[in-house]
């Protein structure tokens, strides 16, 4: 009885889930988004909405859709003028089943993001607990700070492993399985091989350009998803270790400091921090040292929202996606660049890149004109977001301020309230 009762749910809500697969959590994004992801592939917009299964299944009706009906060797032909190879290529028992499922993919993508959007700020006002750590015989899961920028390299070294990074490894399995799939079949690492020696036409005739149709939406998605998560994970972080500094370090009494009464020959030790593993060290440090959980008070600041940082990075997010216009564009104009790349004399590899990189710069210019007038920094710096105040004696001081400077204080302060 008493071990049901342990397990009841202490709020309706929850923000995130860590189990040995990875964390799932609910936060804020904007439904238009979601839905450009599954325009470009559907399914994809619900793997970002961590609605896994129904990402699946709709993912896979793509992939064998479009393949039983060639719909992208359609599309293909299409957009380069052939319309009478783009009658003979088409299935229509394949493509009558294609389009409203399609359709279907775009609006539940569209229609979920706000319900979740919904979801999200009902559990953030519940102030649900946030488990951080998760252990088993086979894996071990924990919320830490990771840097957004070093995911999205990762993954655009290798689809899935910015995943991994992250510790999403249902995504990271899936993503890394489809890309071996898609660039075996489509031949992409000999086109490749053909291309930068110069060999166009080899390097055209060897692609298989239905699965090769595929590759910028896979490929950005994995970058994508991979930088979002990273920059949500690092404020769930933020959010959990400040829930815990407000249970565990904020006493009714702390005032008491303050109380001539209370004085004594104490002295007060005044720290800063930002939101980190560091923190939590020096504070069980402390308390191993003597230093009783009573006489420490931490305090999480409000973060001013007045300044946007243009890029995340591990110490700081403001949560505003500088890469989500980006991402669609160089996907829209990867898909673009393959197609008319297979009439064009470079091939439709190195036109595929070239107008990945132009819609990517495209997105950026644009989304940085719409937020320069907000922004007044470009690149992200470390700030204060904890204040830890001490009451230690004064042979403790010197001990106290090592332990602090050790685990990566940003500043540190001594302060005496005696009456001498």
């Amino acid at each position: 009885m008493s071990s049901n009762k342990f397990h009841e749910p202490t709020s309706r809500r929850y923000i995130a889930y860590l189990s040995i697969l990875g964390t799932t959590q609910l936060h804020l994004r904007n439904p238009y988004i979601i839905a450009a992801w599954s325009v470009a592939f559907p399914g994809m917009g619900h793997l970002l909405l961590s609605k896994y299964l129904r990402g699946f299944v709709l993912f896979l009706w793509e992939v064998y859709i479009n393949y039983k009906g060639h719909i992208n060797l359609l599309i293909l032909y299409s957009f380069i003028g052939d319309f009478e190879k783009a009658k003979q290529v088409a299935d229509i028992r394949w493509m009558s089943l294609y389009i409203p499922t399609y359709i279907f993919a775009i609006w539940d993508s569209y229609r979920t993001t706000i319900d979740l959007n919904h979801a999200y700020i009902l559990a953030d006002r519940e102030g649900g607990e946030i488990k951080p750590f998760k252990i088993s015989a086979m894996e071990i899961n924990y919320l830490d700070k990771r840097n957004p920028l070093v995911s999205a390299v990762w993954s655009l070294l290798v689809p899935g492993s910015g995943q991994l990074y992250l510790h999403r490894l249902i995504t990271a399995l899936f993503l890394v399985g489809w890309w071996i799939f898609i660039c075996y079949d489509s031949n992409l690492l000999p086109a490749f091989h053909y291309t930068f020696l110069g060999d166009f036409t080899k390097s055209k005739n060897l692609l298989n350009m239905h699965w090769f149709l595929n590759v910028p939406s896979v490929y950005l998605f994995a970058v994508y998803d991979a930088y979002v998560n990273t920059v949500e994970n690092n404020k769930l972080f933020d959010k959990e270790q400040s829930k815990y500094l407000k249970r565990e370090y904020q006493k009714n009494d702390f005032l008491a400091f303050f109380n001539k009464s209370y004085r004594g020959d104490y002295m007060y030790i005044v720290s800063t921090f930002e939101h980190s593993i560091y923190l939590e060290l020096a504070l069980s440090e402390l308390e191993c040292n003597g230093i009783n959980k009573d006489n420490i008070l931490a305090m999480p600041l409000d973060k001013r929202h007045k300044n946007i940082s243009l890029f995340d990075s591990i110490h700081s997010s403001d949560g505003l996606s500088l890469f989500d216009l980006p991402a669609i564009l160089a996907v829209a104009f990867g898909i673009f660049g393959g197609i008319y790349g297979f009439v064009l004399k470079w091939g439709p590899l190195l036109w595929g890149l070239l107008a990945i990189l132009f819609g990517f710069v495209l997105g950026l210019i644009i989304k940085l004109i719409f937020t320069w007038k907000k922004s007044h920094k470009l690149i992200s710096e470390k700030h204060s977001e904890v204040v830890i105040l001490i009451k230690c004696n004064k042979e403790q001081i010197e001990s106290v301020k090592n332990i602090l400077w050790n685990n990566n204080a940003f500043g540190v302060s001594s302060l005496s309230l005696s009456d001498s």
